[in-house]
C-alpha cells in the first residue's frame, strides 16, 4: 500500500471541513469533495477561521498554516478524487447514501486507495459490500470537532486488512490523534455507550423527573462530564443521535436502546439542536448559551 500523500474528504460540512484541516495542516495534500459550492465556500471560510485561530494561539505557526491553505482543494467532482491515497466519506448518516457514495467511489479511486467513512455507527461491513475492495474500506470516526478533540475511533470491518488498519491508524497518529479500534457491531465503542445515556437523559427529561437544567447539572458536577447530555444532544444534532439510537436498536435488537419519544418529537418538530438553533436549548436569543424557557 503507497505511503499517504493526498487525501479525499467527501463532505464539505463540520466533520468534513475539520478532517480536512486536520490532513492539510499535517503537511497532506487535501481534496473537498461536496455537490454543493456554497458548502464549500463555507467549508473554506470555517478552515482559515480555525487555522488563524490556532496560529493565533501558538499552537501553529504562521508558516505552517499558510501552506495549509495552500494544499486545500475544492471541487464538485467526485472524479477528482481519483489520485487521493485515501478518501474519507464525511456525509449524511444514512447507510443507503453512503453504499451508493461508496460504490461510485469504488469505481473511481485508484486500486491501492483506502475507503474509510467517519460514520458514528453504520456497519462498515455493509459498506464495504458495495465494493469490489472490501479488504480496504475500513471505519474512520472522528469526534466532534475533528481539529480539537483527541480521538479517533478505528473500525474494521468482516473483511478489512491488516495492512488497511495499519496504514488508517498511522494517519490518525500523524494527526495527533489517540486511537482505540473497535470490531464492527452496532455503535461500536463509543455511541454504544454515549447514545444510551443521552436517550436516558431525553427519557429523564420525558417523564418529568428533572428539568433540562438540572439534568446536565447533575452530570456535570455529578460525574465531571465537561457537558450535560442534554446540552452534547444539541451539539451533536438531535437527528444524529435519534438516527444512531435507531441503529443500536435495529443491529442489537434490544427494548433498552428504542429512542425516547421526546426526541423523535423534537425531531419531527425540526428541533435538531445548535445547527438549526433550538433543540433541548433555544439558542436564538442569546448565541451559545442555552435559554431556560423551552
Amino acid at each position: 500500500m503507497a505511503e499517504i500523500k493526498c487525501v479525499g474528504v467527501v463532505g464539505a460540512g463540520q466533520m468534513g471541513s475539520g478532517i480536512a484541516q486536520l490532513a492539510a495542516t499535517n503537511g497532506l495534500d487535501v481534496w473537498i469533495m461536496d455537490a454543493d459550492r456554497d458548502a464549500l465556500s463555507r467549508a473554506t471560510a470555517a478552515i482559515s477561521s480555525s487555522v488563524n485561530r490556532f496560529v493565533s494561539k501558538g499552537l501553529l505557526s504562521k508558516e505552517a498554516g499558510d501552506d495549509a491553505m495552500r494544499r486545500l482543494r475544492l471541487t464538485s467532482n467526485l472524479q477528482d478524487l481519483r489520485s487521493a491515497d485515501i478518501i474519507i466519506e464525511a456525509i449524511l448518516e444514512s447507510e443507503d447514501i453512503k453504499k451508493k457514495l461508496f460504490k461510485e467511489l469504488d469505481g473511481i479511486a485508484k486500486s491501492s486507495a483506502i475507503l474509510a467513512s467517519n460514520t458514528s455507527s453504520i456497519s462498515i461491513t455493509r459498506l464495504a459490500s458495495a465494493t469490489q475492495r472490501p479488504t480496504q474500506v475500513i471505519g474512520m470516526h472522528f469526534m466532534n470537532p475533528p481539529p480539537i478533540m483527541k480521538l479517533v475511533e478505528i473500525i474494521r470491518g468482516a473483511d478489512t486488512s491488516q495492512e488497511t488498519f495499519i496504514a488508517t491508524k498511522a494517519l490518525a497518529e500523524r494527526f495527533g490523534k489517540t486511537t482505540v479500534c473497535s470490531q464492527d457491531y452496532a455503535g461500536f465503542i463509543v455511541n454504544r455507550i454515549l447514545m444510551p445515556m443521552i436517550n436516558e437523559a431525553f427519557h429523564t427529561l420525558y417523564t418529568g423527573v428533572a428539568t433540562k437544567e438540572d439534568i446536565d447539572s447533575g452530570m456535570k458536577h455529578g460525574t465531571n462530564q465537561p457537558m450535560g447530555p442534554l446540552e452534547l444532544a444539541d451539539l451533536i444534532g438531535l437527528d444524529v443521535c435519534l438516527s444512531i439510537m435507531k441503529v443500536l436498536h435495529q443491529g442489537l435488537g434490544d427494548s433498552k436502546y428504542a429512542p425516547c419519544p421526546l426526541l423523535v418529537q423534537y425531531v419531527d418538530a425540526g428541533r435538531l439542536g445548535r445547527k438549526r438553533g433550538v433543540g433541548v436549548y433555544d439558542y436564538r436569543k442569546k448565541a451559545g448559551t442555552p435559554s431556560p424557557r423551552l
